[in-house]
């Protein structure tokens, strides 16, 4: 085997490792333990989870939430906008219903109280820069990053197709 055919097969067997790497962490995963992939879009948690970071987040009863702990929360009633924002302060109303301060990590003032029904997910884990792509798949860019992906695949594997043509006719006897 040439050294050029050896990092060529390196090059994409390293490709492919890291497309499945990438689909493992922002599908499969979440997909497999019920949690759901998002990505931050301001700056409000810097500099622990700045714009693009990938946030896979997942339910977990409200009394088990703890100061500390990333939140992410519906603020207003049948709005499909969420928030993901530290728990920096938690107290007991009237009704014995838990109520959550919240800020950003980059806010100097804190969010409205949140209420336990507001909340639809704690952190799970996060991945730096991820999150672009997990916006690209999910997002408004999807009509156009997915079957620009699709083609690029395809074409590559024309590529290794047509070259796999080409060496074996080169060693064919005329």
């Amino acid at each position: 085997m040439t050294l050029r055919k050896a990092l060529a097969t390196g090059l994409s067997l390293g490709l492919l490792g890291l497309v499945l790497g990438l689909a493992a962490v922002t599908v499969v995963v979440p997909k497999l333990a019920g949690a759901t992939p998002l990505t931050v879009l301001t700056t409000s948690m810097r500099p622990h989870l700045p714009p693009g970071t990938l946030l896979v987040v997942r339910p977990r009863p409200v009394d088990q939430i703890r100061i500390g702990d990333v939140v992410t929360y519906e603020p207003r009633p049948n709005d499909p906008t969420l928030v993901s924002h530290r728990v920096v302060g938690i107290t007991t109303s009237t009704d014995g219903t838990r109520v959550f301060t919240v800020r950003g990590d980059a806010n100097a003032e804190a969010d409205p109280p949140v209420r336990a029904r507001q909340i639809r997910a704690v952190l799970w884990y996060s991945v730096p820069w991820l999150g672009w792509v997990n916006e690209a798949v999910n997002g408004h860019w999807r009509r156009v990053a997915v079957p620009v992906g699709a083609g690029l695949c395809f074409a590559y594997a024309g590529w290794m197709f047509l070259g796999a043509l080409v060496r074996g006719a080169r060693r064919r006897p005329v």
